[in-house]
């Protein structure tokens, strides 16, 4: 037996990689530790769906379990999410194969014999080609491909007893306070940089926002440095990637690894006292100009429109 095999503890980007997966013509399964996900997932492209029944609820436990099992399937690919416990499952799995891993995958091309795949180096500034022929660990971010339903195919679920690695025990948890809301589902973004001056200023975004139906972004710098907004809210290359339909900057100057995140969008709009800011770059639509006048002008005039 072989095909690709696709591992995400996310239900979204899960599904995302099994109707990938599907693209290839190959066989799809789908490995999940939970029953209530594998119940979802039938109609998203897997031919099989794969429950692991263990002692352990963490995914990397199972790292050297699922090498032998993808070995015994001859498997020629693992996609997994890039979440953290995608990543550390996949380094795992690819230790235990002695295999290549392509980490944080742009886009893979399923062609005869062969998968192509891109990502992003230094930065954003360099894209890197990768061809695989043999079996390959993959991970990929979430917000890269699209989840599609495919009610004619239902795939097969059954269940694996296995034995977690209990190597490493869990002492102590402590649970990590979300707030907002998923950008890389969001619609529309307005994002806000190092160009305000203080925290009250974000009742400007807010309001632009509000009535745009958009959710709030943020550069590094803003949730980072200054703490104005949760880490969940900044954008870049190593926060969340957005491609809304409507992407609005102020005061972001827009360095490559913050553009990185945004480069999907489908219109960019960017307003920046410098005229010379990278952000104008990458932008479809620019003003120069006070943000402090130009954003409550905007909000009004939408308010009216």
């Amino acid at each position: 037996m072989s095909g690709i095999y696709v591992y995400s503890d996310n239900f979204g980007l899960s599904a995302a990689l099994l109707s990938l997966a599907a693209q290839s013509g190959e066989e799809v399964c789908a490995i999940t530790l939970d029953q209530d996900q594998a119940d979802e997932l039938v109609n998203y492209g897997a031919d099989r769906l794969l429950v692991l029944k263990g002692d352990s609820p963490r995914p990397e436990s199972y790292a050297k379990v699922i090498a032998e099992l993808l070995k015994k399937e001859n498997a020629e690919l693992f996609l997994v999410g890039s979440t953290a416990r995608g990543r550390e499952l996949a380094a795992k799995t690819a230790g235990y194969l002695d295999c290549g891993m392509v980490s944080d995958a742009a886009s893979l091309v399923f062609e005869v014999g062969k998968i192509v795949t891109t990502r992003l180096m230094y930065g954003g500034s360099v894209v890197q080609t990768e061809i695989i022929n043999s079996l390959t660990v993959v991970t990929v971010p979430v917000g890269k491909f699209e989840a599609a339903k495919n009610e004619s195919k239902k795939g097969v679920i059954s269940s694996l007893e296995v034995k977690a690695d209990q190597r490493v025990n869990i002492i102590e948890t402590s649970p990590i306070k979300k707030e907002g809301i998923d950008l890389a589902a969001a619609d529309k973004v307005v994002c806000i940089g190092m160009g305000l001056d203080k925290p009250e200023d974000i009742q400007i975004a807010q309001d632009l926002a509000q009535v745009l139906g958009a959710e709030i972004g943020c550069t590094r710098g803003i949730a980072e440095e200054r703490h104005w907004l949760p880490v969940q809210s900044y954008i870049g290359i190593s926060g969340a990637n957005v491609k809304p339909s409507l992407y609005i900057s102020m005061g972001v100057s827009g360095q490559v690894q913050h553009v990185v995140g945004i480069r999907d969008s489908r219109i960019i709009a960017a307003v920046d006292s410098n005229d010379k800011a990278p952000i104008f770059k990458a932008a479809d639509y620019g003003i120069v100009g006070d943000l402090y006048e130009i954003i409550p002008l905007l909000t009004e005039a939408l308010r009216n429109a």
